[in-house]
């Protein structure tokens, strides 16, 4: 998605949940700054050799998520991980190829993922800087993502959570197909912020 088209969303969403754009702005300028120094970013061709023409299995972090994944053969899909996701895949003995992830979920299983292979699409937002800071020089495979305008070595691909972000970059990278396992849009267990998320993203998926 060109960020033209996805900046009338990006201001709703902030608008609605009452986010500083500048500190999303901010936030991604670190991050672009920390993965010039650091020197341990994939490239997008990565991305394009694991999602172009395949099956792309989007796991989110609902608690449906492990009992999904025993309906379905893994091994025959390009496996998309929402961030706190991982830990669950991972104890199933699931190695995702990606990960996107704003690093607010179980980070150990996110580096143990990225130690063995695994892409990290790191998304910088005004909420995760000092997170950016601490985990991001632990990481290798790196691409880097915001939500606000793109910079040279971050990307925006749209979307706002991390579940639907995983479905817009399967789309932007051309997959032949995109499953979603581990979604629950009506979870009545979740705080009102979260509900709201998730409002945000059951919409920008029916876009897609």
């Amino acid at each position: 998605m060109k960020f033209n088209e996805w900046e009338p969303l990006y201001r709703e969403i902030i608008n609605d949940m009452g986010y500083d754009p500048d500190q999303d702005a901010l936030s991604a300028r670190i991050l672009s700054e920390m993965l010039f120094e650091i020197k341990r970013s994939a490239s997008l061709k990565t991305l394009f050799e694991l999602i172009k023409d395949n099956d792309v299995l989007v796991c989110g972090n609902a608690p449906c998520l492990g009992e999904d994944l025993l309906k379905i053969e893994p091994s025959e899909y390009c496996i998309i991980a929402a961030d706190g996701a991982t830990a669950v895949l991972m104890n199933a003995g699931i190695v995702p190829h990606i990960i996107v992830t704003d690093l607010d979920g179980d980070i150990e299983a996110q580096i143990e993922a990225n130690s063995q292979g695994a892409v990290m699409v790191v998304h910088a937002h005004g909420d995760n800087i000092p997170a950016i800071n601490s985990v991001v020089p632990q990481l290798g495979n790196i691409i880097g993502s915001t939500q606000a305008q793109p910079l040279e070595n971050v990307f925006n691909f749209g979307g706002f959570t991390d579940g639907d972000r995983c479905v817009f970059l399967a789309k932007e990278f051309q997959a032949s197909g995109i499953i979603m396992i581990g979604f629950d849009f009506n979870d009545p267990d979740v705080t009102d912020v979260k509900k709201k998320k998730l409002k945000w993203a059951k919409k920008l998926i029916s876009l897609v």
